[in-house]
């Protein structure tokens, strides 16, 4: 079968990108072909397009896109997907693929879960890299009831993940975000904080007993400085996007994906609570695939904030 994938041309900002055609064939033991519904854009695929994450080898026509939802369109024999079963026009989610940025792919049914049934497709799409991240933030950190964590870019994708886990586990979480985006960090439960000049100073009076975890989901140099400042332990200071420098300071940094029991054991939990309605993903606006270059570039920005967007082919 054949199918329409979007690749990065080369590396750089502004993104380049172009649409080729590629074949899908039969999926072989262990595989399932997806149709996809929907793509998740995610920071880390416009980090790709720098080459900060990528092997500059695979550009011209690097895949991009970590996770999608859709449903299978063929199962590979004495194949079961990784939550049980799987069969020919199910609803699944799956991470991590490679290549998610198309219509239709095939995935190691290893990384496909049925989709909640409370999750649209552009949710659904949206759910894991986000949710895993958020979960790896806390656990590595060793968050727990009584801490206050200073977050930045609470109103991401990431940072509202880590909201309401957080909350789950009774932490207090003050939330950097600029001020159009207050409502968001509430409505998660956190308290938000406008970040800008002065962050330091404006933390430190609405946490007088002081700062236990910093949380960066922002990368910039304002964010490590002001958690360095206010964080006393860096073995409770971590970054899931300030690179290059978070690899020259003495701080926790998440970059690739855990030692696999840790990550599907964490991914099995994210897909519970979002079908249990205690995970939301906020989902900004849909796009067709032929935009996936503007929504990246705009995601570059680094505080949109508002919601996830997904790719719809």
């Amino acid at each position: 079968m054949s199918s329409v994938a979007v690749v990065a041309e080369m590396v750089g900002a502004p993104v380049s990108l172009t649409a080729i055609d590629v074949d899908v064939p039969a999926p072989g033991p262990g595989e399932v072909t997806i149709d996809v519904r929907a793509a998740g854009v995610n920071l880390a695929d416009f980090m790709v397009c720098l080459g900060a994450i990528a092997n500059a080898k695979r550009f011209p026509a690097h895949p991009l896109g970590y996770e999608v939802a859709g449903v299978i369109s063929a199962i590979g024999p004495d194949t079961a997907i990784a939550s049980g079963g799987g069969a020919v026009g199910d609803p699944v989610l799956a991470f991590r693929v490679r290549g998610g940025y198309t219509d239709r792919l095939n995935a190691r049914a290893d990384d496909v879960y049925r989709k909640p049934d409370t999750l649209t497709f552009p949710e659904a799409a949206n759910l894991l890299l986000c949710g895993t991240s958020a979960s790896k933030m806390l656990r590595v950190t060793g968050v727990t009831a009584g801490d206050t964590v200073l977050l930045h870019a609470a109103s991401g994708g990431t940072g509202v993940s880590i909201l309401q886990q957080a909350r789950m586990v009774g932490a207090r979480v003050i939330g950097t975000c600029g001020k159009d985006n207050f409502e968001v960090v509430r409505r998660f439960g956190g308290e938000p904080v406008e970040y800008g000049e002065g962050l330091a100073e404006r933390v430190r009076d609405l946490a007088p007993d002081g700062i236990q975890v910093a949380l960066d989901c922002a990368g910039t140099d304002e964010a490590l400085d002001v958690s360095f400042a206010l964080v006393q332990n860096r073995r409770r200071i971590m970054t899931c996007c300030a690179y290059p420098r978070a690899f020259d300071e003495d701080m926790e940094f998440s970059i690739g994906t855990w030692p696999g029991a840790a990550e599907r054991a964490a991914r099995a939990d994210i897909i519970e609570l979002a079908a249990a309605g205690k995970l939301v993903v906020p989902v900004a606006a849909t796009h067709p695939l032929s935009d996936a270059a503007d929504v990246l570039n705009f995601l570059s920005q680094r505080h949109p904030g508002g919601g996830k967007h997904a790719l719809v082919p």
